[in-house]
């Protein structure tokens, strides 16, 4: 793979960059909210006092601290452990303040980008950050590191070491505007702790981080503990400061949801966000939440919530005909689900990026015309406004599923004893789960296809079956989602592109291989403004929605959250992220919750 990225990390002399501009930040759009002698963010309390145990649950197992991989199962809360070059802030769609970095210089042409490193910076074990290890990192991320890595920073052309605390990345023409962003975001990693040992092997090995937390005692498979470390080296920065305030953050594993939920009311573990509408609605009961002992919330966000969705793998014969898989978007019956499963809390997912202003609807601009024009898509792309099938909620979808039948009929499909056959071979699949509680979902969509004459066998396997069986995209649908940031870019290239459609470990679970969708990809990637990027990803939310390949969920506007009332918190949340590192044990609280759960006879 190296002569895909011409990496070049020398201590000699290269042509320079053209001269740039020097920033204690950089802003996707627009300038910075704070400025360069910031003490820290409105949405932290900078007083906040450290100290305390917190629990968490995780589901699953683990068997693996590097997160960087495919391969294994990595542990949850990971990234406590490793410094990134900047700190995205949560009140702002995508700006990024210096972390490891305390000065970003970026070419006026745009070719370059140089991070100057803070004097001062160190890794656990007390030797220096330095530019060697920025570039390392890179090198092998991209070379040896989870695929998404690679198409992530595909448009780095080479790395260039100036001195131990500069270093420079060179881009391609036409490389994207977010893409010092991107560069930002890298986790550095301590080359002289990787020497003699297999990078790309799953390991319980405890990496040397520069971030803080450490690694405390752990059981493989069932339980984890991170301990802040006092002395680390960035706990009075401004993008630090009223954050990573819990001496000790637990992690504790559970294979079954349901069994999470009890544990969590039984004192087992202090704060969950909730996914599960079923249970927000009715399992938050018993005696710790009668007496106020847990609270329960909606904390209001401003998030894109991308797509989540049932996703069809194209590489399937059976799934390579457009009009089947718009066919079985008409047994889904999005309304009666909500009514009667998720007491009516979510909205309906119309879009690849839900809740934001890149969300294409009604019929398709001049402008989005214009972008579409060249491109071998269907026509509807272009001359209609898309929907998806809708019911009245009460169960009866006959309309919906006659539509389907005759869309079936279309692709070369009959009916024969109940069962659909094409070619003699009949209508047959498995949705393949990992989540026990998406059954629900499920199981009524098996019945409505049922009556279409097609056969779906729901399978439920673990974790690690699951995440190999992705990998390899060996599966013929699954319940998965597609997150979009509220800056759209590189991330396009794993979902929807055709170079990732047989690179294993992509997230372009759908299988799509389409030149007009990887035009679209590359406009996005590409965009030169904000204006620009919301019309170009307009359009190629439309070409995706057009081409069928899922059958689209649902979306919520807030985040629910149930905690044990032992907490303080900021008085003001951040618009963007749910910043649990900002908030603290209130000792206060913490007695007082002792003393009630005394009473309770609960621990």
């Amino acid at each position: 793979m190296k002569h895909l990225f011409l990496l070049v990390l020398l201590l000699g002399t290269v042509l320079p960059a053209s001269a740039g501009d020097s920033f204690h930040a950089l802003a996707m759009n627009g300038q910075p909210r704070y400025p360069a002698d910031f003490s820290h963010f409105d949405y932290v309390n900078p007083d906040a006092p450290k100290g305390g145990q917190v629990r968490l649950a995780a589901t699953g197992t683990f068997d693996s601290f590097n997160p960087f991989i495919v391969k294994g199962n990595s542990a949850d809360g990971l990234g406590l452990l490793f410094d990134t070059l900047t700190e995205q802030s949560l009140d702002e769609p995508f700006t990024e303040y210096g972390l490891l970095a305390d000065r970003i210089e970026v070419a006026k042409d745009r070719s370059s980008m140089t991070f100057h490193l803070r004097e001062g910076a160190l890794f656990h074990d007390g030797t220096p950050v330095t530019a060697q290890d920025v570039a390392f990192t890179f090198k092998i991320l991209v070379e040896q590191g989870n695929p998404h890595y690679a198409q992530y920073y595909a448009d780095v052309e080479r790395v260039h070491i100036a001195d131990a605390q500069t270093v420079t990345f060179f881009f391609k023409p036409g490389s994207s505007q977010e893409l010092p962003l991107i560069l930002g975001q890298l986790p550095v990693l301590s080359e002289a702790s990787w020497k003699g040992r297999d990078f790309a092997a799953s390991s319980l090995d405890i990496p040397v981080g520069s971030g803080p937390y450490r690694i405390g005692e752990f059981k493989a498979g069932q339980r984890l503990t991170f301990v802040r470390d006092p002395g680390y080296w960035g706990r009075d920065l401004p993008v630090n400061k009223g954050r990573h305030n819990f001496d000790t953050i637990i992690y504790d594993y559970y294979r079954d949801l349901t069994v999470t939920l009890e544990a969590f009311k039984a004192g087992e573990y202090d704060f969950r966000q909730e996914y599960n509408s079923k249970q927000w609605a009715t399992g938050y009961t018993g005696p710790a939440v009668n007496s106020g002992l847990i609270r329960t919330e909606n904390i209001p966000h401003k998030l894109s919530q991308g797509m989540q969705a049932f996703v069809f793998n194209t590489r399937r014969d059976i799934f390579s005909d457009p009009l089947v898989r718009k066919a079985l978007n008409f047994a889904f019956d999005f309304e009666w689900s909500n009514k009667s499963l998720f007491y009516g809390q979510y909205a309906r997912s119309t879009s690849f990026f839900s809740n934001s202003d890149m969300a294409s609807s009604g019929l398709p601009s001049e402008q989005e015309k214009e972008l579409l024009k060249p491109l071998d898509l269907p026509e509807e792309v272009s001359t209609q406004a898309f929907s998806l099938p809708v019911s009245d909620g009460s169960g009866n979808i006959r309309d919906n599923l006659r539509e389907a039948a005759g869309l079936l009929r279309q692709a070369g499909w009959s009916v024969k004893d109940g069962k659909l056959v094409k070619d003699g071979k009949p209508f047959v699949f498995e949705m393949l789960l990992v989540q026990p509680d998406f059954e629900r979902v499920v199981l009524p969509f098996q019945r409505n296809l049922t009556r279409l004459g097609i056969t779906m066998r729901v399978r439920m396997v673990d974790t690690s079956q699951y995440l190999e069986r992705l990998r390899g995209f060996d599966f013929d649908m699954i319940v998965s989602s597609f997150p979009q940031s509220l800056s759209p870019g590189n991330e396009q290239r794993s979902f929807w592109h055709s170079s990732s459609a047989d690179m294993p470990g992509s997230r372009n679970y759908c299988g799509i291989k389409s030149p007009a969708i990887d035009a679209l990809v590359d406009l996005v990637i590409a965009a030169p403004d904000r204006e620009a990027l919301i019309l170009r990803c307009k359009a190629l939310d439309r070409a995706l929605l057009w081409g069928w390949y899922v059958i689209p969920h649902w979306h919520a506007t807030s985040w629910r959250v149930a905690y044990w009332d032992k907490f303080g918190r900021p008085e003001k949340p951040a618009d963007y992220g749910l910043d649990f590192q900002s908030w603290w044990i209130d000792p206060e609280k913490e007695r007082g919750l002792a003393d009630k759960r005394g009473r309770l006879g609960l621990k």
